[in-house]
């Protein structure tokens, strides 16, 4: 059993810029994230400071969440993409650090909405929910319960419509 960490987050700089390269291609069975990550950066998608990463602490990288810029029909929004930790700190809580620091920051700018495709029985406990029931969809086939939605502002419900993504996703 793993003892309690505290994870410590902050915007990427660029010295991580390769150090997230690392652990998303550690995270992952292919290249396709990381390559992902590194057309995100270059795309206008990409938004300073909603790229977060966790370390312990000591300043090592261990984890990275990402939000850069799509739309839910015509309303700006962003989209959790993708969400990578090194293989021996999964479950250990810095991948859910990174996404908390990410989402608090995107309030903090003002953003209102997210998205995400994802694992059913993770992403709810930061608060997203089925998009289906906000009439929230997307161009491709997926299983309803893994695109999920989440308002940063209670004050402005989530807009329906279908999600477009940055071109870096090729969807």
């Amino acid at each position: 059993m793993r003892t309690p960490h505290t994870w410590i987050t902050r915007a990427e700089t660029g010295a991580d810029v390769p150090v997230i390269r690392e652990i998303t291609l550690a995270a992952f069975e292919t290249p396709l994230e990381a390559d992902l990550v590194d057309a995100l950066r270059a795309d206008s998608s990409w938004i300073e400071g909603l790229s977060v990463v966790s370390t312990d602490e000591d300043g090592t990288v261990v984890g990275h969440a990402l939000l850069t810029r799509c739309h839910i029909g015509e309303t700006p929004a962003l989209c959790l993409a993708p969400v990578s930790v090194r293989p021996e700190h999964q479950k250990s809580g810095a991948g859910s650090a990174a996404i908390r620091a990410a989402l608090e920051a995107a309030k903090d700018r003002g953003e209102r909405y997210v998205t995400v495709l994802g694992h059913p029985a993770y992403y709810p406990r930061f608060g997203f929910g089925r998009a289906s029931a906000s009439g929230i969809g997307v161009s491709f086939d997926v299983p309803d319960e893994a695109l999920m939605a989440l308002a940063l502002d209670e004050a402005h419900p989530l807009p329906s419509g279908i999600v477009r993504y940055a071109a870096p996703f090729g969807i």
